[in-house]
C-alpha cells in the first residue's frame, strides 16, 4: 500500500481511505488482492484485514509479505454484513474519509481508487461509488457496471456478461453497487448507519444503497475504475444457500423499506411461479434443494429469523 504522504505534501490533502477485506482460508486470493492494492497509485490508503479463524497460514503470510496491513481476528462469524461492520467501524474510529469494502478474491487496477475518488469530487451527496467489475477468468467481460432494482424489487447487474466495448463511458447514478468493491463515504455511514447485520449474506449492500438513497445520498458507477472478481463466473450456478439468503433477505429489505403493495404482489407472484416450477416440472428435479431453500427463506422471514441459515 502506498505510504501516507508527509504533512505538507500534496498527498496529505487527499481523503484518507481504509480498505476493509475479509479473509477465511483464502490465502492465495487474499495475497493477490493485497498485491494489487500495493500497486495502487492512490496516496492515502490503509488496509485492515479481518480474519475469520483461518487455518491455511493466511495471517502469517500477510504478516510476512505485507507488514503494513493490519490483521484483526474475528471472534465469531457474523457474515458478510456483520464482519465487515467491524472493519468499517475501525476505519470510522480512525477518522477515515472513505471506507473501501473489498472481497478478498478481487484484483484491483492500480488507478481504480484514484478514479473513484476523482469521481466523488464531481458532485455533492455521492455516498457510495463502485468500479466496473470484470470476470477474472475473462478479463474483458463485464460482471457488473452497477446494479438495477427492478419490478418486484428484483436485482440485476448492468452490462452483465457483455464484452467491454465502451458502452459505459461516464459515471452514472445506479440503484446499488456490488459489495465485492464498494467505496462508501464516511459522512454517509455516520448518517445512515452501517450494513444491516440481520442480512448476514446477500442483499446487504443493496439495502444499504437504498437506505442511503432515501437519505439523499447517490450511488454512482465509475467506468474508469476497474477490478476483476474471481468469485462469480459467466456460468456461475448459485448454491441452495444463495437461494435461501436471496429469498429471505429480499423480503426483509421490502419490509424494512415499506415496499408498495404492487411490489409485494410482483415479488410474491414471481416466487410462487418459481416454487411451482421447481416442485412440479420433471425437468426441474435438480432444483429441489433450491425449492426447499426458498421455502425455508420465506418461513424464516415470516418468523423473523435472521443471521446464518440454520442447519
Amino acid at each position: 500500500m502506498p505510504a501516507d504522504s508527509r504533512p505538507g505534501d500534496v498527498g496529505a490533502r487527499l481523503p484518507l481511505v481504509y480498505a476493509v477485506i475479509l479473509n477465511s482460508n483464502r490465502r492465495a486470493d487474499t495475497l493477490a488482492c493485497l498485491s494489487s492494492l500495493r500497486s495502487s497509485t492512490y496516496g492515502r490508503l490503509k488496509v485492515v484485514l479481518l480474519d475469520n479463524d483461518s487455518t491455511d497460514g493466511s495471517v502469517s503470510a500477510v504478516h510476512s509479505q505485507f507488514p503494513e496491513v493490519e490483521c484483526l481476528p474475528l471472534e465469531r462469524n457474523e457474515g458478510y454484513a456483520g464482519n465487515n461492520n467491524i472493519g468499517i467501524q475501525v476505519a470510522l474510529d480512525r477518522r477515515a474519509d472513505w471506507v473501501w469494502v473489498l472481497n478478498e478474491d478481487v484484483v484491483v487496477a492500480p488507478d481504480a481508487l484514484s478514479q473513484l475518488i476523482a469521481a466523488a469530487d464531481a458532485r455533492e451527496r455521492i455516498g457510495v461509488l463502485g468500479p466496473t467489475v470484470y470476470h477474472h477468468d475473462e478479463p474483458d467481460i463485464i460482471q457488473s457496471a452497477g446494479g438495477i432494482l427492478g419490478d418486484g424489487w428484483s436485482t440485476s447487474h448492468r452490462g452483465q456478461n457483455e464484452r467491454e466495448a465502451g458502452q459505459f463511458s461516464r459515471p452514472e447514478t445506479v440503484d446499488w453497487i456490488s459489495g465485492c468493491a464498494l467505496l462508501a463515504r464516511a459522512s454517509a455511514l455516520h448518517e445512515v448507519g452501517l450494513l444491516d447485520a440481520r442480512f448476514f449474506y446477500y442483499w446487504e449492500e443493496t439495502e444499504w444503497c437504498l437506505r442511503a438513497r432515501d437519505a439523499g445520498w447517490a450511488a454512482v458507477h465509475v467506468p474508469a475504475a476497474k477490478i476483476w472478481h474471481k468469485g462469480v463466473r459467466r456460468e456461475y450456478a448459485p448454491a441452495p444457500n444463495v437461494t435461501y439468503y436471496s429469498t429471505r433477505n429480499r423480503l426483509l429489505m421490502m419490509a424494512k423499506h415499506h415496499a408498495p403493495l404492487g411490489v409485494w404482489w410482483k415479488a410474491g407472484t414471481s416466487l410462487g411461479r418459481t416454487l411451482l416450477s421447481w416442485s412440479l416440472r420433471p425437468t426441474w428435479r435438480g432444483k429441489r434443494p433450491h425449492r426447499d431453500a426458498m421455502w425455508q427463506g420465506m418461513w424464516d422471514f415470516l418468523r423473523q429469523r435472521w443471521g446464518i441459515r440454520p442447519d
